[in-house]
C-alpha cells in the first residue's frame, strides 16, 4: 500500500480510536475516584488496569508512541497496586488522576506529528518520573530523551513464555495495517525469542502480489501479561488472522480442573473460553470455519477439533468440557445468553431522522383530519392504524436517545474533588437517581449548568471543617446531586448542607447595585432569586471560582433555552437546594388539545390529572384571569387564558378546568373546548414571543394552524401568585389559608 493510502486510512479510522480512548480514560477516571474510598477492591483495580492497557494497546496499532510510552509508566504502576506491592493513597490517586489527564491530552493531539515542545516534553518526562518513584524500584528506569528503542522492558521473574503461532490475513496490508507494527507492540509488554518467518505460504517471486500480506510468525514471548491480553494486541488485524497461542506450562489436566469447578454452562465454547483455554476470538474462528466447511459440502466437523488444530488445544480438553455440557444438558440447564447488539450512530443522523419523523407526525395529522371530513369509515380506520404505528415508530426512535444521566452526574466527582482540595474543604459527594433517563441533546447542553451550580455551591454553600465544627455541625460537608422523574418532566437537584444563603448580605448588594430600591426588603423567595440577575455576585475577591458576577445568570438563561425552570430553596445555617425541572424531550410529547376562542393551546399530557366543567363568572375572577373553583370540597386555584393572555372571544356557556400537576401543586386552566389527546412536535417559539410567560414553544397542526405549548410550571406562577408587577392597584393576592395544604404544599413561604 501506498504512503498516501496509508495516511488516508489512518486518518479516517483515528477518530474511531480517539473517541474509545476517551471512553475509557473517562471510565479511568470514575475508577480511580470510586477506589478512594475502597483502595483494596481488586475488581475495580483489575477494571483499572484493563482500560489503561487498551488505551496503550490500542495506540500502539496506530504507532502512536507518545501515548504508547506514557501510558506504559502508568500501566506499570497499576500493575504493582492491583498485585498489593504498594497501596493506593490519596497522594497517589491524585497522581494517577493528573496522568489521566496527560494521556487525554496525548491523546487529543494524536493526528500531530510534530514533537511537544521541550516545556511539554519536561513535564511529561518528569510526570513519567513521578510514576517511577511511586511504583518503587521494580519499575524500568524513566530517562527524558531516551529514544523508545533504547529502553528495555523488563521481564518480572514470574514471567512465562508462550509459543505464538500467527498468520496475517491477506488483505492485512490493503487495510493499512503492519504486522511488523503488531510485533513491535508486544515487545511493549513482554520480550520476544526464538521469532523466525513462516516462509511456506509466500508464493514463489514472479507470481506474488506486493499488496498481498503472505507472512507468518512463530516466537516465543515471555511476559506476564494473560491470553486475552496477548490476543489483544491483534485486534486491529483480526481479518483473516489465524493466531495460536499455547499457554506455558499448562497442562491438560489444570484446564480439565478447572472445567470441572465451572458453573452450569450449555456451550462448549464459553465453556472453554472461561477456562483459558481458548481465546474468544480463537472461538468466533472456529466457529466461521465450522460453518464455512459446513456450507461448501466439505461435511460437518466438530468444534472441538477444529480448536484442537487451530488453537492447539489438548484431545483431553475438549472431551471434559463435551462431558460438562453432556451434564448439563441432562439437567435441563442453560446459561442465558445475553444477545444484545451495540452499534454507534453518529448523533447528527439521528437528529435528521428524528426530525423527519417530526414531520411525518405532522403530516399523519394532516391526513387523519382530512379522512374525518369525508366521512369514509374505511378511510378513518386505515389513518387510525397508520397514526398508531407512527405513534410506535415515534416512541421507539425518541426512545433511542434517551441516556442516562448518571453518566454526567459522575464526571462532577473530579470536579468536586479537586475543588474541595484547591478550598480547603472536606466534602462528600452523593448522587442519587442517576438511572433516570433524558434526552441525550438536554443531557449535553444541561452539563455546564450543573457545573457552574456545583462548583457554586462548594465555594459559597459549603464552609470549612473549622467552621462547620464550630456552628456543631459534621467536619464534612455533603453535596448531593439528585434526578427523579415527576409530571412529565425530569428534577433536578443540587443540594448542600452548608451556610444557606446568607440573604442580608445579598439585600446589601442588590441596594448597591440598584436592583432594589434602597429601604426595601422583599421576600425571602424574591431575595434568593436576586443571585440570578446579570453581574451579581456576593464575593469579595476575585478567583479562579467566582467574584466576577458571571455565571448564574448565564445558568438560568441556559435552562430556560431548554424550556426549563430553576428554583432555589435555602435556609440559613442549613443549608440550599437548588432545583431544575427540565422536559424530558424536546423533540416530540403527547399533549392534550383544547381550544379558547379561535386560539389553540396544547398540555403535557402527562400533566392532565382531571377535567371538570362549571360556569364562568366574571366576578370570582380578577383582573389577571385568577380565581378559585370547587373540586371536591376544597379550593382549587384557576386561571383563564382568555383573560391572562388578553384573548377577544365571547364567553361561552359552560367552561371546562382542566387540572394540572405541577410538582407538589395543582391548579386548574379554564379553556371553552376539549379537542383531545394530540402527538405533538415541538417547534421553539419566535423570537417575538420568547418571553411570553406560561408557554414553552409551539406545533403545527394538521390542519396548518398554530398552537401554542403550555409550560405548566411557569403558569403555576401565574395562576397561584404572579409576580407582584403583574398585580393591578389594589389587587389583593389569595389567601393561602383558604387552599388545601396540596395546592400550597412546596411554594415558596
Amino acid at each position: 500500500m501506498s504512503n498516501d493510502a496509508d495516511v488516508n486510512f489512518i486518518s479516517a479510522v483515528l477518530p474511531a480510536f480517539i473517541s474509545e480512548a476517551h471512553e475509557q480514560l473517562e471510565t479511568i477516571e470514575q475508577l480511580l475516584l470510586q477506589l478512594e474510598t475502597a483502595p483494596d477492591d481488586r475488581e475495580l483495580l483489575d477494571a483499572l488496569f484493563r482500560c489503561a492497557h487498551t488505551v496503550k494497546g490500542s495506540a500502539g496499532i496506530f504507532g502512536l508512541d507518545r501515548v504508547v510510552d506514557f501510558t506504559h509508566h502508568v500501566e506499570s504502576l497499576l500493575d504493582r497496586l492491583r498485585e498489593g506491592a504498594i497501596r493506593l493513597t490519596p497522594t497517589l490517586s491524585t497522581l494517577l488522576l493528573r496522568s489521566n489527564d496527560r494521556i487525554r491530552m496525548l491523546v487529543d493531539t494524536a493526528a500531530d506529528d510534530t514533537p511537544p515542545e521541550p516545556d511539554e516534553a519536561a513535564d511529561i518526562a518528569a510526570l513519567a518520573l513521578e510514576l517511577q518513584h511511586a511504583g518503587g524500584a521494580s519499575m524500568h528506569a524513566v530517562a527524558a530523551g531516551v529514544p523508545k528503542a533504547a529502553v528495555a522492558v523488563p521481564v518480572d521473574s514470574s514471567s512465562r513464555t508462550w509459543h505464538v503461532s500467527v498468520h496475517f490475513g491477506p488483505e492485512t496490508y490493503r487495510d493499512g495495517m503492519d504486522p511488523l507494527s503488531t510485533l513491535n507492540y508486544l515487545r511493549s509488554f513482554g520480550h520476544i525469542v526464538a521469532l523466525c518467518c513462516d516462509v511456506e505460504a509466500v508464493p514463489a517471486l514472479e507470481s506474488i502480489d506486493p499488496e498481498t500480506c503472505h507472512l507468518g510468525f512463530k516466537f516465543g514471548f515471555e511476559t506476564d501479561a494473560s491470553r486475552d491480553e496477548i490476543d489483544a494486541a491483534f485486534s486491529f488485524v483480526r481479518e483473516g488472522l489465524v493466531l495460536q497461542l499455547t499457554e506455558p506450562g499448562a497442562s491438560a489436566a489444570a484446564f480439565i480442573e478447572l472445567i470441572e469447578a465451572l458453573p452450569q454452562s450449555a456451550r462448549l465454547g464459553e465453556i472453554l473460553v472461561s477456562v483459558g483455554a481458548v481465546t474468544r476470538e480463537q472461538l468466533e474462528h472456529g466457529l466461521r470455519t465450522q460453518a464455512g466447511r459446513a456450507a461448501d459440502g466439505s461435511g460437518a466437523q466438530r468444534l472441538g477439533d477444529i480448536l484442537g488444530s487451530e488453537a492447539g488445544l489438548h484431545e483431553s480438553v475438549v472431551d471434559a468440557a463435551l462431558e460438562k455440557q453432556q451434564r448439563v444438558r441432562e439437567a435441563g440447564a442453560s446459561m442465558p445468553v445475553d444477545d444484545q447488539r451495540f452499534i454507534r450512530v453518529q448523533a447528527d443522523r439521528l437528529d435528521a431522522v428524528i426530525n423527519l419523523l417530526g414531520e411525518l407526525v405532522t403530516a399523519g395529522a394532516g391526513a387523519a383530519l382530512l379522512a374525518r371530513e369525508t366521512r369514509q369509515g374505511t378511510l378513518v380506520e386505515a389513518h387510525a392504524q397508520i397514526g398508531r404505528l407512527i405513534e410506535e415508530i415515534r416512541n421507539g426512535t425518541l426512545q433511542l436517545r434517551m441516556v442516562p444521566i448518571g453518566e454526567t452526574f459522575a464526571r462532577f466527582r473530579r470536579v468536586v474533588r479537586d475543588t474541595a482540595t484547591k478550598l480547603g474543604k472536606e466534602v462528600v459527594f452523593e448522587i442519587v437517581g442517576g438511572d433516570a433517563e433524558l434526552d441525550k441533546s438536554v443531557v449535553e447542553r444541561i452539563a455546564d449548568p450543573l457545573m457552574h451550580l456545583v462548583r457554586n455551591a462548594l465555594d459559597h454553600g459549603l464552609e470549612t471543617a473549622a467552621q462547620r465544627t464550630a456552628t456543631g455541625k459534621p467536619a464534612q460537608g455533603r453535596l448531593t446531586l439528585t434526578a427523579r422523574h415527576e409530571s412529565g418532566s425530569i428534577l433536578i437537584s443540587i443540594g448542600d448542607d452548608g451556610r444557606g444563603i446568607d440573604r442580608p448580605r445579598v439585600l446589601a448588594r442588590a441596594w448597591e447595585r440598584g436592583l432594589v430600591e434602597r429601604g426595601v426588603t422583599p421576600s425571602d423567595g424574591e431575595i434568593d432569586k436576586l443571585i440570578f440577575e446579570p453581574g451579581f455576585s456576593t464575593a469579595e475577591a476575585i478567583t479562579d471560582l467566582s467574584g466576577r458576577g458571571v455565571g448564574m445568570d448565564v445558568v438560568r438563561r441556559n435552562i430556560e433555552a431548554l424550556r426549563g425552570s430553576v428554583t432555589i430553596h435555602s435556609e440559613t445555617g442549613t443549608g440550599s437546594r437548588i432545583d431544575i425541572r427540565l422536559p424530558l424531550t424536546l423533540a416530540i410529547i403527547d399533549g392534550f388539545l383544547v381550544s379558547v376562542g379561535a386560539s389553540k393551546f396544547i398540555i403535557p399530557l402527562e400533566s392532565v390529572v382531571e377535567v371538570i366543567e362549571t360556569r364562568p363568572s366574571a366576578e370570582s375572577l380578577d383582573v389577571h384571569g385568577r380565581g378559585f373553583v370547587s373540586l371536591r370540597g376544597q379550593a382549587l386555584p384557576v386561571v383563564s387564558l382568555r383573560t391572562l393572555y388578553g384573548l377577544e372571544s365571547p364567553e361561552p356557556e359552560r367552561v371546562s378546568v382542566v387540572v394540572i400537576s405541577a410538582g407538589a401543586s395543582r391548579y386548574g386552566v379554564m379553556v371553552d373546548q376539549l379537542l383531545g389527546q394530540h402527538q405533538t412536535v415541538i417547534k421553539p417559539l419566535g423570537r417575538m414571543f420568547r418571553s411570553l410567560r406560561g408557554m414553552s414553544g409551539s406545533s403545527i397542526l394538521g390542519s396548518g394552524e398554530v398552537a401554542l405549548i403550555v409550560e405548566v410550571h411557569s403558569l403555576a406562577g401565574l395562576a397561584i401568585d404572579p409576580p407582584a408587577a403583574r398585580r393591578a392597584p389594589g389587587d389583593v393576592p389569595p389567601n393561602p389559608s383558604n387552599t388545601t395544604r396540596s395546592i400550597t404544599e412546596g411554594q415558596p413561604s
